[in-house]
């Protein structure tokens, strides 16, 4: 059944830097009526990241930002044409979908408490990249995904939301990512659905 929703949705950006599943999740809830948001763009820090593609297929505009001269932190030039094309186009509300940038102060202050990270584990524990090969290399038997804020340290922002996945004994680094990632598609949606609630109590100053 769909929930048909009765507020002004909430404009949400997308910064990815992949292939952009979670960015597609978070479309098809809205599609769905599960989540009250409309997505006004898609930033990209790769030129060719299927993220754009796939946004480009729903017609929401779909950029890439040069990160240059940096890499691995959204600073700098990269920074204010990020902020600028955020601004452009009203966004309220950010989520983070694979953007391999660590985000910067300027960037924090500008949406402080609007933007979210999805994180393919149980946070605190195996933060930063690919948290599922860490998982199956530390012995554990549980692990999953965490949606959280995101603040100026690695994966360290207050916790959202977070799912489950059990650690199989027959599983290689490619089946417990991908179910991971199954768990993350339902946990992103959710999550931001609630930042969104939070948002708009705060607004009512309640």
């Amino acid at each position: 059944m769909v929930r048909v929703m009765t507020t002004t949705p909430i404009a949400l950006a997308v910064l990815g830097s992949g292939n952009g599943t979670n960015f597609q999740a978070l479309a098809d809830a809205i599609g769905a009526g599960r989540l009250d948001a409309r997505i006004v763009c898609v930033l990209s820090n790769v030129e060719n990241a299927f993220i754009l593609e796939r946004a480009r297929r729903l017609n929401i505009p779909a950029e890439y930002v040069s990160p240059a001269p940096f890499k691995t932190k959204l600073d700098g030039v990269a920074e204010q044409q990020t902020l600028d094309r955020l601004r452009h186009y009203g966004a309220e509300l950010i989520a983070l979908a694979g953007f391999m940038m660590i985000i910067k102060p300027r960037l924090l202050k500008a949406f402080a408490g609007r933007i979210v990270n999805i994180h393919p584990s149980l946070l605190p524990a195996f933060p930063g990249l690919e948290a599922w090969k860490q998982a199956l290399a530390g012995g554990i038997k549980i692990t999953g995904c965490t949606v959280h804020y995101v603040d100026a340290g690695t994966d360290t922002g207050p916790i959202i939301l977070q799912r489950t996945v059990q650690v199989l004994e027959s599983d290689t680094a490619e089946s417990l990512h991908a179910r991971i990632q199954e768990q993350e598609h339902l946990a992103y949606p959710a999550a931001v659905q609630q930042v969104i609630a939070k948002i708009r109590g705060q607004a009512r100053g309640g």
